[in-house]
């Protein structure tokens, strides 16, 4: 049932209603189908004509017969002519059939969760995504282009053949397909095991490689060079038993089909043979028989490897369709209006929250940014710092309590324009495998060059980047690899201010950085966020004791809140924490 459903859910692409042109292409490429195969099957008729005549008995003294070896020319060009119209007509609909699920594909999984992209593995991902697209032009080209065709040949043929010389060879051709197709039907369904087999060895020796590419430092870090080699070559074993098996189960497929049609050929030969014995068949009636069965013999040969490919296309299809079929988790609801701000004050109304229902994170945190200031988060890793910006950003619901920005409810407003709203420099800046200009713009995908670089100015990257053989041009490698912690989190500052939102967050920003580097940004951060409202979540104390207020967490809980004077003359929490990184800059000779 889950091939109907494929097939299903592709018909609108191959019918759209909303695309005459497309409709007027498929249907052009049917008439196209028929009139080649319509003119394939005269082939065969025209020579029958000419061997009769030539192998009459007067054959010596007649003229070569200009007239059928003219037919037999012309409908063997026509054959091949509409073959080929019909591949430029249908390739319009499977271009554009795969092109729209494509993108179908692609903003669902920018719909799906975080939760849904923290659990993927992204070389299963996308090997998924590539063979079901790749599946959709398969499908359509074979079902509609491949199979019709062949059944619409042999019933033309059967119907010449009956009409021409006997019902016999119309039966005997019926029963040497039917053989063919229910032999070649349970032989791939019982290798299809063996092709799953190889496509999951494939998939997991696919994981392992890109898994170990995209942590390309950490294996140097630890020498373990041969161990993910090993890792990677046990998957490559896998995959070597399985292809071993899926080709030798081939050869019991292929060899098969050939006893099938082979017999059926032997069959059909020695009935025209016993004909012409009878005087009841000519040696052309011969002749057309053969070269029928020879003309039949290569798409029934080819019907094997079509069904089989179907079959895992359809396969490949039912797991991309999956992916469409996923819940989003986080959607708009109907009616849902854009957040309109016009202060920017940040409300945590009661949150709770947790990413497994057995395991809170956040328990009944009320806190509120006014409008222009800045409020600092702090404690112990695991503390649930982090988990306010994602909740803020809406990637995870809350559980219990609300949202609020400027008194509206964040579940309440589209997606698109809260996170339009807000901007964040995170801990980990990850860049895309492009340019600095590139990477720096996607902060405002519609922002001038003028425009990108005093953000860069702003943001105190722009010096560095002229100075760079390539400058703005300069490719920043996968994830940014080629730039330092500094110069990443500029650029994500620069991104951060081009985009000018009016709430801005900052999640440890700078934490991972040396003290020098830290310095300097935090100052340039300070300027940013300048008459912004801003939500900075830290770890080093010293980069938020300029605040309007600290709240320190503690499992989920607030703990402590203040200013920084305040926190420390309670001599709780936070200057227990204040003290303790003092000591460790002392020790440190800072």
């Amino acid at each position: 049932m889950t091939r109907f459903r494929s097939l299903k859910m592709l018909l609108p692409y191959v019918w759209p209603k909303e695309n005459l042109k497309l409709r007027y292409y498929l249907s052009a490429a049917f008439v196209f189908m028929i009139v080649a195969k319509v003119s394939t099957a005269f082939v065969p008729l025209a020579y029958k004509s000419m061997v009769d005549t030539l192998s009459g008995e007067h054959g010596q003294l007649i003229a070569i017969p200009l007239g059928f070896i003219v037919i037999y020319g012309i409908a063997r060009i026509s054959g091949s002519l509409f073959e080929e119209l019909r591949n430029v007509m249908f390739v319009h609909v499977s271009q554009n059939a795969t092109r729209l699920l494509g993108i179908r594909v692609f903003k669902q999984l920018h719909a799906l969760s975080l939760r849904f992209h923290l659990e993927r593995q992204t070389g299963g991902l996308s090997l998924s995504i590539e063979r079901g697209t790749q599946a959709v032009a398969a499908v359509l080209s074979r079902l509609l282009f491949s199979v019709l065709p062949i059944l619409f040949e042999i019933t033309l043929v059967a119907v010449i053949l009956w009409r021409l010389l006997s019902v016999w060879f119309a039966v005997a051709i019926v029963v040497t397909v039917t053989c063919y197709i229910l032999f070649t039907i349970a032989a791939v369904g019982w290798r299809t095991r063996f092709r799953r087999e190889l496509n999951q060895a494939n998939a997991d020796a696919n994981n392992k490689s890109i898994d170990s590419l995209l942590n390309y430092e950490t294996v140097k870090y630890f020498g373990n060079e041969d161990f993910e080699a090993r890792r990677f070559d046990q998957s490559r074993q896998l995959y070597e038993f399985a292809a071993i098996k899926n080709q030798i189960s081939f050869t019991v497929l292929s060899l098969g089909q050939t006893a099938i049609i082979s017999v059926g050929l032997v069959v059909m030969m020695a009935m025209a043979a016993q004909g012409i014995l009878r005087g009841q068949m000519t040696v052309g009636d011969f002749v057309l028989v053969n070269a029928y069965l020879l003309q039949l013999y290569q798409p029934l040969n080819f019907f094997g490897f079509i069904y089989g490919e179907v079959r895992q296309a359809l396969i490949d299809m039912d797991n991309m369709f999956d992916l469409l079929e996923l819940d989003r988790e986080i959607e708009d609801r109907p009616g849902a209006k854009s957040l309109h701000l016009t202060k920017g004050e940040v409300v945590f109304d009661q949150v709770n929250f947790g990413y497994d229902p057995r395991r809170p994170i956040l328990k009944d945190i009320s806190f509120s940014i006014p409008a222009g200031k800045t409020v600092a988060i702090v404690g112990a890793s695991g503390a649930g710092k982090s988990t306010l910006s994602r909740l803020l950003f809406r990637f995870y619901e809350v559980t219990d309590g609300a949202i609020l920005l400027d008194g509206q409810d964040i579940r309440h407003v589209t997606q698109a324009s809260l996170r339009q709203a807000i901007g964040i420099v995170p801990q980990d800046t990850v860049l895309f495998n492009d340019s600095l200009r590139y990477n720096i713009g996607y902060g405002n995908t519609d922002a001038s060059k003028e425009e990108i670089e005093r953000a860069a100015k702003l943001a105190y990257i722009h010096d560095f980047i002229v100075s760079l053989p390539d400058g703005y041009d300069t490719r920043v490698g996968e994830r940014g690899l080629k730039l330092s912690g500094g110069e990443k989190q500029r650029v994500a500052i620069a991104r951060t201010i081009l985009k000018n939102p009016m709430i801005l967050v900052f999640d440890e920003a700078t934490s991972a950085l040396d003290t020098h580097t830290e310095r300097e940004i935090q100052a340039h951060l300070h300027e940013v966020s300048r008459n912004h409202t801003t939500l900075v979540i830290a770890h080093r104390l010293s980069t938020i004791v300029d605040a309007d207020e600290i709240i320190v967490l503690d499992a989920g809980v607030i703990v402590e809140r203040g200013d920084h004077g305040d926190l420390l003359s309670q001599n709780g929490r936070y200057a227990a924490m204040w003290q303790h990184q003092r000591r460790e800059e002392d020790e440190k000779g800072e």
